[in-house]
């Protein structure tokens, strides 16, 4: 796929847009002022590989927490304001690295200037983010709902806000629940600004759910070239909003140096529990340090052929296990070992 050609800002240490790789983001959610919650949350997402962490800045102890994250924490981090100025200058002062907020919320156009002179100081991008339910009521009115049309309009009146201040260090997301509708506004919007876009389906739902959602709503863009940064929003732990992002970035081969897990479908043939020993593969991947593919294959018969070009597979049947390689039986082992003994093998291939 060739990716759309955007301007590129720079979040922190991390590059968002022009021929940057996509990176992953999420969201704390950790009571407000807890700052060892707010840090355990964050080593958290950075382990699962989570590049731009976002929390909300709601008051003074937001920012107290923002100054103290910064001092020990490497991982940009993004304030999310929502109507209060002071809270965006003080969140700069702190030392974030982005700020997610719409000026035409935030008040007076000094306001305004005062933010952007902070920013433009302080070499910060400022996030518009528009959603389905903060389009304005002029543009409920004129366009009778809030239709793709209307966020990319509610977005532009935003930006122009930035422009006409002279700022244009900026990103841009239009998220929606309804995927037709997220999918149709940044389609939209790509074809009107050359601004990096954040992608997401807002309030996608719970674990399973969202993430279905999200796949087909992020991973058409993606697929057709559009976005350059990614939040799965999920009603569950952030660490799984990673994963999910991971998965579909995976999926469309637009993450660099990652493993890659297939594993095929059960049927009267499996004779091994290939369905836990496939989740419990699934779980350690985050072990392997190396762009490896691994198949869990269901049976001997079929398994080897079938998964040819992996760089390691493991099957078996009748509790005995099989390690393989370009198809060919590598070794074998009791079918309660054969996890311990792919690792030890991709250990030797020096991929942990």
């Amino acid at each position: 796929m060739e990716r759309r050609q955007t301007k590129k800002i720079m979040v922190g240490n991390v590059e968002v847009g022009g021929n940057s790789p996509i990176s992953i983001q999420s969201m704390l959610c950790t009571p407000n002022g807890d700052f060892d919650s707010a840090l355990k949350q964050c080593e958290a997402l950075c382990k699962a590989g989570c590049h731009i962490i976002r929390l909300a800045v709601i008051d003074e102890q937001s920012l107290l927490v923002v100054r103290r994250l910064k001092e020990v924490l490497s991982v940009p981090l993004v304030a999310d304001i929502q109507v209060d100025y002071r809270l965006a200058l003080g969140a700069m002062e702190a030392g974030v690295d982005k700020v997610r907020l719409n000026p035409g919320n935030i008040g007076s156009a000094d306001r305004v200037r005062q933010v952007v002179a902070e920013a433009k100081k302080r070499h910060i991008p400022i996030r518009v983010g528009v959603n389905a339910g903060s389009v304005s009521k002029a543009l409920l009115a004129k366009y009778g709902a809030p239709t793709p049309a209307a966020l990319a309009e509610e977005a532009l009146g935003q930006i122009g806000i930035l422009e006409n201040c002279g700022f244009y260090d900026i990103a841009v997301s239009l998220k929606a629940s309804s995927v037709p509708m997220m999918i149709e506004s940044y389609r939209m919007m790509a074809e009107k600004v050359s601004y990096p876009l954040h992608l997401g389906v807002t309030e996608a739902g719970t674990t399973y759910g969202g993430t279905v959602k999200s796949a087909v709503g992020i991973g058409t863009l993606l697929s057709e070239g559009i976005g350059d940064t990614i939040r799965v929003s999920l009603t569950a732990d952030p660490v799984e909003e990673v994963r999910a992002a991971k998965e579909i970035l995976g999926a469309l081969e637009l993450l660099q140096d990652r493993p890659k897990l297939v594993s095929c479908p059960t049927c009267a043939r499996c004779s091994i529990d290939l369905i836990s020993i496939a989740n419990r593969v699934s779980e350690r991947m985050d072990e392997i340090k190396k762009s490896v593919k691994i198949a869990v294959m269901g049976c001997v018969v079929n398994g080897p052929g079938e998964a040819r070009d992996a760089d390691i597979g493991i099957t078996g049947a009748n509790g005995e296990g099989i390690i393989f390689k370009a198809g060919q039986v590598l070794r074998r082992v009791p079918e309660a070992d054969i996890i311990s003994a792919l690792f030890e093998e991709l250990k030797n291939m020096d991929a942990l």
